[in-house]
């Protein structure tokens, strides 16, 4: 009877523990540890080493890649002084001037925190959704710097440029998103999943 685990090969338990196996009898898998330790497993609870690097390359780089995000320096307050209310109405003010800028402006800080943890290549399974909701967890404050930051301008005079007129905050993020250009373009075009 042919089995998806032969004797010899290597097996994975769903917490990630790898094992040898001896025998498959019944539906039941008999295996060794490193160790030499013996132990057995119904068929149904272990995984090939294919279908163990096929579930960690997809399923659990994406849950790690989203909790690394919400710990990273970026969306930690950096002892900003300024207007809570203030930085909200900017936000506000800067999304109705230019539709997406606060998605493009999550999904670029996304993008930053994975270069800086060396995972670039988790980029193309970002979700726009969940960076936006992870961008809109933070405080007001550190919104208003991330979007700064994004925009290349100093973030106590982009919060005042909120609350002065639409047309110098409309003039703020024109200039600030010429370097991203292209780059803005792109996320426009990127499904928003």
């Amino acid at each position: 009877m042919r089995t998806r685990f032969p004797r010899g090969s290597t097996v994975y338990a769903k917490d990630g523990r790898s094992y040898i196996v001896e025998d498959v009898d019944g539906g039941i898998v008999y295996c060794t540890t490193s160790t030499g330790a013996e132990t057995e497993f119904p068929e149904s609870k272990l995984m090939s080493e294919a279908e163990w690097a096929a579930k960690t390359k997809v399923g659990l780089q994406r849950e790690v890649s989203y909790v690394r995000l919400m710990q990273s320096r970026h969306f930690l307050p950096a002892g900003e002084k300024l207007d809570a209310a203030a930085a909200d109405r900017l936000l506000v003010r800067a999304e109705r001037l230019s539709p997406g800028i606060l998605d493009f402006a999550a999904f670029t800080v996304a993008k930053r925190v994975l270069a800086e943890q060396k995972q670039e290549a988790a980029v193309e399974q970002l979700a726009i959704r969940k960076c936006r909701e992870l961008f809109d967890a933070a405080p007001p404050v550190v919104r208003a710097r991330l979007l700064a930051d994004l925009l290349g301008a100093r973030v106590d005079a982009l919060v005042s440029a909120g609350g002065l007129g639409e047309n110098l905050l409309k003039a703020m993020v024109a200039k600030g998103l010429e370097p991203w250009q292209a780059d803005y373009e792109a996320f426009q075009d990127r499904p928003h999943r």
